[in-house]
Order: structure tokens, then sequence, then C-alpha cells
């Protein structure tokens, strides 16, 4: 005789802490809450919520003005606004190979589901009507650069191609997103891939704040009690500057030169030229002689001529220049007994060498007054001075790692007006070089 056993009651599914409201300060991210499995159903609904905002606006039967097409457009895809800002900044500042892979997907599908979006015939047909009428719809300055951009943005990403061209157009977009992003996971796997041990021996010239972030860098490597040079820019550029081994500075220049032309899985030749031939083509389907003259007709510059212009009108006076430094550091090393050409990997060292001399100057006179905490806040002092804005740090914000700091950003009045988000320090989950990116727009 069997038993049945009751229906106990299904377990509520997990909230995705991406898709609920959030109960933070200031509505911040969550971040100790949020997980790389969170984020494919995530963006999964934003598609769904924008695809359908966007069908609203599309089918309208009101005639197209302003307000039902332009700031309609401008408030539309909230969700996926939300859920791309958490994402890239993780994928930027905090990686990791879940994060990395998911990254490989979501750029195809940011890809297909844009293209639809600024290539639709009949969003663009209501946009270039008000865009035609523009003077005669009393917009404030505002609103007139919204729409002239909304215009040019459409415009220029394939809107108004036929089936054939948007359709190709559609391809190139979604090929060069795949290209993109593993150019950058490329350069990101080469710099955390690669390291210089430094010994007792080859620390010569370095100054104790170099060494001990070197040694904080083999720790978070999982090296306690090493030290070592990687290739962050933040790690790089000092240890040129400051390292008495020419050998090494040899090593450490051409391994951070080298960054995805190594001959190795990470390698990026064939999709640097991948990329420039599926530019040239996307330019030419816009109507456009190149891929330069597509990308400055929306600039200052307008045309490569005219850049081609500033940099002749500059070259002989700064290969002029160039020259004479050159000449000043060969000097330098002759005097110094060395018997060797000036290098690239020389150039840092003994530019700074001669910079002391000419200026009696001493890094490490003035490297207390230089500290972290020092120097931002005289960043923060000059803002305020500039613009009458306040910073004050908050302990409550949550963060994507234990090194971020968060500051409350306050009008001269008082009120709040933003928060501040420093993360000051390399490491191998980071993209290195001096970037920003917003949280919330």
């Amino acid at each position: 005789m069997s038993e049945t056993l009751p229906n106990a009651a299904a377990a509520p599914a997990p909230v995705n802490p991406l898709l609920v409201a959030w109960q933070t300060p200031f509505e911040t991210p969550p971040f100790s809450q949020i997980a790389p499995e969170h984020f494919i159903p995530a963006f999964e609904q934003a598609f769904v919520d924008h695809a359908a905002e966007i069908t609203a606006i599309e089918h309208d039967p009101s005639a197209p003005d302003f307000a039902n097409t332009i700031t309609a457009l401008e408030r539309s895809g909230k969700l996926l606004a939300k859920v791309s800002a958490v994402f890239y900044d993780l994928v930027s500042a905090h990686s990791n190979p879940a994060l990395l892979e998911i990254d490989k997907e979501v750029s195809l599908r940011m890809a297909r589901h844009w293209s639809p979006i600024m290539m639709n015939a009949v969003l663009f047909g209501r946009i270039v009507m008000l865009h035609d009428n523009r003077a005669t719809l009393g917009l404030t300055g505002e609103q007139m650069r919204l729409l002239e951009r909304t215009y040019t943005r459409f415009h220029r990403a394939g809107a108004g191609l036929d089936d054939a061209g948007k359709a190709r157009m559609a391809e190139i977009n979604e090929r060069l997103a795949h290209l993109g992003t593993a150019f950058s996971h490329h350069l990101l796997g080469d710099e955390q891939d690669w390291f210089l041990e430094l010994g007792e021996a080859d620390r010569d010239g370095l100054s104790d704040s170099f060494v001990a972030a070197a040694k904080a860098a083999a720790e978070e490597r999982g090296m306690a009690g090493k030290a070592i040079v990687t290739l962050s820019r933040s790690s790089v550029e000092p240890f040129l500057k400051s390292s008495t081994r020419r050998d090494l500075r040899e090593k450490v220049y051409k391994a951070f030169t080298a960054r995805g032309d190594n001959g190795n899985a990470n390698d990026n030749n064939a999709i640097i030229v991948e990329i420039l031939q599926l530019r040239e083509e996307s330019a030419r389907l816009l109507g456009f002689d190149t891929f330069a003259a597509f990308r400055l007709e929306d600039s200052m510059a307008k045309t490569p001529q005219a850049v081609r212009g500033l940099l002749e009108r500059v070259w002989k006076p700064a290969r002029a220049r160039a020259l004479a430094d050159r000449d000043a550091l060969q000097a330098l090393i002759a005097e110094e007994g060395g018997n060797f050409a000036l290098a690239a990997w020389d150039w840092r060292y003994y530019a700074e060498k001669l910079r002391q001399r000419r200026a009696n100057f001493d890094d490490a006179a003035i490297k207390p007054y230089l500290s972290l905490d020092h120097m931002i806040e005289a960043a923060f002092d000059c803002a305020r001075r500039l613009f009458g804005i306040t910073f004050a740090e908050r302990k409550d914000i949550p963060v994507w790692h234990p090194d971020v700091r968060v500051w409350e950003v306050k009008d001269a009045d008082g009120r709040h007006k933003a928060l501040f988000y420093g993360d000051y320090f390399a490491r191998p989950s980071k993209r290195s070089g001096a970037w920003m990116t917003s949280l919330r727009d």
C-alpha cells in the first residue's frame, strides 16, 4: 500500500535584486546582493520592457509631437539603463570569469536589441517630421538640442538606409559588438597573466611606496611576501621612471606594449583588422568614404582634412622638441658612462633624472604632501571653490570592492545633488587606465 504525501507549498522564487526597488540610501545598487546569475534574467526582462515602450511610441495614434516622441524615447529603457550601468561597472571595475562570459552574450544581445530600434522606419519617420518642422514647434534651447541629437543618432545608425542596407548594418553591429568585447577581454587577459617578480636586488631606485604597492599586488595574486610589477599602467609607469635596472625596464616596457600582440589566445591582430574592415564598410553604407570621415562628421573637427591640417601645423615644432629632448637624454646617458642608444624603455627614467637636475627638485621631498587623502581633499576643495559644491564621505553606501569610497555631493544650499564613487587602486579584476563611468544618468 502506497502512501501519498500532501502537496508541499512551492518555495517562493528567489528575488532578483536587479528587478526590484533598492532599499538602500538614495536607492544605490546593493552590490553585495547582486551575483552574476542575476544579470541574464534581468537583461531579458529589460529588453522586453524597453521593446514594449518603443512599440507604444511607434504606434501612438496621435500626431508626432515632442512629448509623445522625443520625451517618450528619452524616458524609455529605464530598467535597461539600470541593469546595464551595474553590469558594465562590474565588468570594468571588478570582473571575474563568470561576468566576462556573460559579457560575451550580453554584448551580442544588446546589439540585436538596439539595431531594430535605431533603424525603425516608423519611429524615424516621426523624428524626421519633428526635425523638419523644428523651427515651428516653440521648443526651448534644451529641447531643440535633444531633438537634433536624437535625429542625428538615428540617422547615423542607419535609420535612413533601405532594407538591404539596414540588414547588413545590423549584421555589422552584431559582429563589432562581439569583436569589441573580445578585444577588451584579451587585453585584460594579458594584463592578468603577466607579472615580473622583483627580488631584493631588483628594487634599486624604487620608492618605498612603490615596493609596498608591488607587495600588495603580489598578495592579491596569492604570492604573499613577494613583490611584483604588473601590466597595470599604475605599476608600469612608475617602474619605468624609477628602476635603475635597464634590463627589467626593457622587459616591462615590451610586455606592456605587446598586450594583445603575443600570438597567444589573447592576440588581437586579426580582431583589429576585422574591426577596421567592418568600420569602413559601415561608413560606406552611410555615404562616407572612410570611417574617419564618419566619426569626425559629428565632432568639432568635422573632417579628416581638418585633423590632418592641425597635425601638420604642429608636426615640425613637436618633432624638433622631441629630438632636442632625445639628444639631452642621450647626453646624460653618455655623461653617466652609458654606451647604448636611448631606447623607449629608457625615456621616462632619464627624463626624470634630467628633470630633477634642471629643477633641483626631489619627488621624495614633497611626496608626504601628495598622499591620496591630500589629493582627494585638494580636488574637492577646487570643486567647492569653482562650483560651490561640497563633499561628505558616506560609509553606508554599498560598494563593489572594499577599496571603493563614496561621498555625497551637495550644492551651496546644502541640497543633495549626487554621489561620487572613488575607486583609486589598481587590481587584476579592474580595467587599467584613467577612466570613469556613471551608475545613474
